[in-house]
């Protein structure tokens, strides 16, 4: 088994895959950490829509994957920015998909949190905005699964301060039924998200963000941040409330804010959890039995790839969670809601599945092989 890669030269090279995938049994639910995936939709490559018309789901492949990280003892964050929220899918596709995912959760006792947002609006005032986030709150909490509040972006361009933010989440927490996770989400995953908490000043914003957390700590499950910065994420975590957990969100740092320190760790709510999901429960099994170097051992050597596919401009990294999902056959096909496909290039391409297989992530190797040598002659290489 052999195939011709780009060198990134303008010529090719040799590449011999892995013969055989690294064996991993499904398993049981975690003991001592909380570990979402947050989980890509698979789109319907065989209707007929365009970039600009509401997105086209094939909803049996997509909650085919979620009952596969779900086999493998993780949680499902569904509808979140994984799903192309915003990026392809909007609310009425998201609605739907909350609906059918914590259906799904229900009949096989799967872990599942989802997203409540703004994303009805494109702008509008603060009690738009309240009122786009009441909707969604309303439909998560109906369909019993757990509540996570993102970042809005109509908030971040209605909002005219700190105190706005104070307000609105106070209102929205208040009157959730249970105990939500908060999410923090950094402009590199969104732009339009500038300035989040009424300042550009990361402490500044952090302090607005203690300030909401602090007059409602019996309503706040956890936070969830994704700035990319895990000297800030350990800082944040340290001030917690009791009680308060934190999930990393930290697609570069994941392995070490995981396994923690002795003042603490952090539970994990990860995009890249998608495309790991059986080698990152393994791992986390392993810490279970309280063996931290061996976690480090399974997942340090995934940072590689994670912060390959998280390359700048981040907030493209869903073309590469589902580029390793067609080529570990999870899909049939490598079509995404939006025409997002074309947002990455055959050198990343290239890398991601040279380091994926390296891992041993494609269940069948000689499947991810054809099909990358597809993709290569789709762009004028020949094998």
């Amino acid at each position: 088994m052999t195939i011709r890669l780009p060198d990134f030269q303008g010529g090719l090279r040799s590449y011999e895959p892995r013969p055989e995938p690294l064996a991993i049994a499904t398993g049981t639910p975690f003991t001592s950490r909380t570990v979402f995936s947050a989980a890509h939709v698979v789109a319907d490559p065989l209707d007929d829509v365009s970039p600009d018309s509401a997105a086209a789901v094939d909803w049996e492949a997509t909650l085919a994957f979620r009952r596969h990280l779900w086999s493998h003892g993780l949680g499902v964050a569904e509808a979140m920015d994984t799903a192309q929220r915003g990026m392809g899918l909007d609310w009425a596709g998201a609605a739907e998909l909350i609906r059918r995912s914590a259906a799904e959760a229900k009949a096989v006792g799967g872990l599942i949190a989802c997203g409540v947002g703004t994303d009805q609006l494109a702008a509008g005032s603060l009690a738009e905005v309240r009122a786009a986030y009441e909707e969604q709150l309303a439909l998560v909490e109906a369909s019993g699964a757990r509540t996570i509040l993102m970042a809005s972006r109509a908030l971040a361009a209605a909002a005219q301060g700190p105190e706005d933010y104070l307000d609105l989440y106070g209102h929205l927490l208040r009157q959730s039924a249970e105990p939500v996770i908060l999410h923090w989400l950094g402009p590199m995953f969104d732009p339009a998200l500038e300035g989040y908490w009424g300042s550009a000043d990361l402490d500044a914003a952090t302090d607005t963000f203690f300030e909401v957390i602090a007059a409602h700590p019996d309503k706040v499950d956890g936070i969830k941040v994704s700035l990319l910065d895990a000297r800030r994420e350990i800082d944040i975590r340290r001030r917690l409330p009791q009680g308060v957990r934190c999930y990393t969100g930290d697609d570069f740092n994941y392995p070490e804010l995981i396994a923690g320190d002795e003042q603490g760790f952090s539970h994990a709510l990860l995009g890249i959890f998608d495309p790991l999901g059986p080698l990152a429960a393994e791992a986390v099994r392993v810490l279970d039995t309280g063996n931290a170097a061996g976690f480090r051992e399974l997942l340090d050597p995934t940072v590689e790839l994670s912060r390959h596919l998280f390359q700048t401009p981040t907030r493209f990294y869903k073309t590469g969670v589902v580029f390793l999902a067609w080529l570990a056959g999870h899909q049939a096909h490598f079509t995404m809601v939006g025409g997002l496909q074309s947002a990455r290039s055959l050198p990343h391409f290239t890398r991601a599945y040279e380091l994926a297989d390296g891992l041993g992530l494609f269940p069948d190797p000689k499947l991810a092989e054809e099909r990358m040598k597809n993709l290569l002659s789709l762009y004028g290489v020949d094998q």
